[in-house]
């Protein structure tokens, strides 16, 4: 997070609830009001954005300039929020668990705590349901933090917990993302911190139905290497999320990534899901949307 911020997703994501992996995704011919980009996208990637990251925008009013740009929807929508997106033909790219099942939307009390999946398991098993029905496929969940117990216990536990709602999301057609993120400096304690233990969760999964969704910017912060390692791991890979390092902000020359040949190698996997821009743009000219049409542009390769 950068320090010239003070939202944080975790916060931003609370008040979005109270206020407001291959997919199929329809064909856009995205000409152009002076908001959108200059030429249709390229469609060799396809794009989303996380709404936490636009402030006090509301999902109305970027779901039209998301249309706008040619992105294929929004990510980190709860159910409250769905409805927006159908007006405006976009698909809920990454779900959010509901505001009824707050469990499901906590980062910290996760799959790697034994004591919490009870109430992850019956909001889980809810919420699958919620998604199939709404004509989604990507469910969002997280690790949780570690309070002490190593890796080897953590995943054993998440092993356990997941089991028990793998069946219901490969009836359903759903699938479970488990989102890597850095414990360095964003979420301290982070069990979920790294590809290799990513990978081996997946690995002892054995489903189609749970992935992994790679945050560029956190494991950039943990391990970098990034294109070897989505090289090597992409099947593992579901979903893909974007920003700057350091700092977490646009995706410009201020930062050290350089995201057409991290694009271009998420290409090459073949991958046909989405990679979704969330980043918090400092520059806040048209709520920010001018730094996202840039990023847009960026990763359209």
């Amino acid at each position: 997070m950068s320090k010239k911020s003070k939202i944080s997703r975790r916060n931003a994501i609370k008040t979005f609830a109270l206020g407001s992996s291959t997919l199929a995704f329809p064909k856009f011919n995205h000409m152009i009001s002076t908001n959108s980009i200059k030429e249709p996208l390229k469609g060799n990637i396809n794009q989303s954005v996380c709404q936490w990251c636009y402030g006090k925008m509301p999902l109305e009013k970027l779901a039209q300039e998301a249309k706008k740009l040619g992105l294929v929807g929004i990510d980190l929508i709860g159910a409250e929020g769905w409805d927006v997106l159908k007006k405006y033909d976009l698909i809920s790219t990454m779900c959010y668990g509901d505001i009824e099942g707050k469990s499901t939307r906590s980062l910290k009390n996760g799959w790697c705590d034994k004591r919490f999946h009870k109430d992850l398991i019956s909001h889980y098993k809810r919420h699958i349901k919620l998604v199939s029905d709404a004509g989604w496929k990507n469910l969002i969940c997280f690790s949780g933090n570690r309070r002490g117990m190593n890796d080897e216990e953590g995943l054993k536990n998440c092993i356990e917990g997941l089991s028990q709602i793998i069946p219901i999301a490969e009836e359903n057609g759903v699938i479970l993302h488990m989102e890597l993120l850095n414990s360095k400096i964003d979420h301290s304690d982070y069990m979920c911190d790294n590809s290799n233990w990513g990978v081996a969760l997946c690995k002892a999964l054995d489903s189609n139905n749970f992935k992994l969704l790679y945050d560029i910017y956190h494991m950039q912060i943990m391990e970098g290497d990034l294109i070897h390692t989505i090289q090597e791991n992409h099947k593992y890979y579901g979903h893909y999320h974007t920003a700057g390092v350091p700092g977490r902000n646009e995706l410009d020359k201020n930062q050290e990534l350089y995201y057409p040949a991290i694009m271009k190698a998420i290409y090459e996997t073949g991958f046909k899901g989405v990679v979704a821009q969330e980043f918090i743009p400092l520059d806040k000219t048209n709520g920010g949307i001018k730094s996202l049409r840039a990023a847009v542009e960026l990763c359209d390769i």
